[in-house]
């Protein structure tokens, strides 16, 4: 089978290499998928490049998240699961351990306890992408923060992909959301897509706009990816005891220093308004959560996207072998579509067991 291996740590587009490997036998409890279609994500880059919160042991398979694909053999005393089921595949890795799924393959062993069926209406695209973003927004709207019907939900980069999914979900949980972003031409993009209210920090006080929006009762909940300059703001702009869950640090993104990777709170707003920051990581979820547990918030996933509740945006598919041109796809600023690998439906290559 042919895979995407990095021998070393790097620049991504230095260091893969398309190899033959053979494919891979499931053990007990174990399902071997054949892969249709994996996302390449920011944080597949950044774990190739050492920027991530775990490094993999070298040379590994790349792509650690999610992929979609058929059940092709089960591994002795292997429950739950047939041959031929169309399943997506959470690969994120528990932390702080180095091991990595490995979704850019043709073929994968996976924990049959981690994959999740999926209806062959869902497209591949959409199929591929529902372990990550998604629950994510799930994740962060429903259980981080349990922000209730009527309340105020602020967010930073509400442009990106999880902006916009929490943006869909809070519409359809009736909270109410103050969206940041940081270009005015995006403004009337958020509004249209449904967002309640938008501040601009290229011309925008962030802190003077959430204080005329959310008047004397405030805002107590927020979500922020971008980190930095911009997360203490959010933090400083909430109401005494409010709380902000910080997922990402867009602010940083080339960033390799540990040491640079901050958010510079207000000792004052922190101590005397008792505010809360904390950290949400999918893969440390992942780690302290039972797969059951896991499982049930993928399904409830599945559901919102089946019923047209969450609107996955469709991928840019990339045949594995042009795997140079879709790294660059997924490095362009403002690339717009999510880069997919995609694999053709075949039969193994002589000697891939």
């Amino acid at each position: 089978m042919r895979a995407l291996v990095a021998g070393k740590v790097g620049e991504p587009a230095d260091v893969l290499r398309l190899e033959s490997r053979p494919v891979p036998t499931p053990d007990a409890g174990q399902a071997l998928v054949r892969v249709k279609a994996t996302p390449i994500h920011a944080s597949d880059l950044h774990v190739l490049g050492g920027r991530y919160g775990f490094s993999p042991e070298f040379p590994t398979v790349g792509g650690h998240m999610e992929c979609v694909g058929r059940v092709e053999a089960l591994g002795p005393h292997t429950e739950g699961l047939e041959t031929g089921d169309r399943v997506v595949a959470a690969a994120v890795p528990a932390v702080p351990g180095p091991s990595v799924a490995g979704t850019w393959q043709e073929y994968l062993v996976a924990d049959a306890r981690r994959l999740l069926p999926v209806p062959d209406h869902l497209s591949d695209s959409s199929a591929c992408q529902l372990a990550v973003n998604p629950l994510t927004a799930l994740l962060l709207v429903t259980r981080e923060l349990d922000v209730q019907p009527g309340e105020w939900l602020l967010q930073t980069a509400a442009g990106s992909t999880v902006g916009r999914l929490v943006i869909q979900l809070a519409r359809h949980l009736g909270i109410r959301t103050i969206n940041v972003v940081r270009r005015r031409d995006a403004v009337e993009e958020i509004r249209t897509f449904g967002g309640d209210e938008v501040i601009c920090t290229e011309d925008e006080d962030l802190m003077r706009r959430v204080a005329d929006i959310a008047g004397s009762a405030g805002v107590r909940k927020a979500v922020d990816c971008v980190a930095g300059h911009v997360g203490a703001q959010v933090s400083q702009a909430l109401a005494p005891g409010g709380q902000v869950v910080v997922y990402g640090a867009l602010s940083t993104h080339r960033q390799t220093e540990p040491a640079a990777l901050t958010i510079p709170l207000s000792a004052r707003s922190v101590i005397y308004e008792t505010k809360t920051v904390r950290g949400f990581w999918l893969n440390r979820w992942f780690g302290a959560t039972s797969p059951e547990d896991a499982l049930r918030a993928l399904s409830e996933v599945r559901g919102l996207v089946t019923d047209e509740v969450l609107s996955i945006p469709e991928g840019e598919p990339f045949p594995l072998e042009r795997f140079t041109e879709a790294i660059s796809f997924a490095e362009a600023p403002g690339h717009g579509a999510k880069p997919l690998f995609v694999f053709a439906d075949g039969v193994r290559g002589e000697g891939d067991g």
